[in-house]
């Protein structure tokens, strides 16, 4: 069974991660989270990534054009602007700087559970 991972832990670095795959190259959506899955978040939905991507192409950090599909409907591509690429510079090395804290704190191993005065 696959790992399911935190919605919440997700959402924070949910944008950061469809800059990154689209700095890689142009993708539209259905691919995007088709990449996201094989890279192991196999629980990412459509109703996730559609969201942050519309969200991102109103805060101008994505741009968009239409391509012809021979399967259906056009295919809205995505591509970083200017804007996205600076915004994945800098949300890449606070992510990194906040993982450099975290990450030591959480791999230790737990103190053994404290003992009651009853317990003596």
């Amino acid at each position: 069974m696959a790992p399911t991972h935190d919605p919440q832990l997700l959402k924070g670095v949910l944008s950061l991660l469809l800059l990154r795959l689209l700095a890689e190259r142009e993708s539209y959506g259905y691919d995007i989270v088709q990449r996201l899955r094989a890279l192991g978040l196999s629980d990412i939905s459509e109703g996730s990534v559609y969201p942050a991507l519309a969200r991102l192409e109103r805060e101008g950090r994505v741009q968009t054009r239409l391509v012809a599909s021979r399967s259906g409907p056009a295919r809205k591509y995505y591509r970083p602007t200017a804007a996205g690429t600076r915004a994945l510079a800098e949300g890449t090395t606070s992510w990194l700087s906040l993982v450099a804290v975290v990450h030591p704190v959480l791999v230790r191993r737990p103190p053994d559970p404290p003992t009651s005065p009853e317990d003596t």
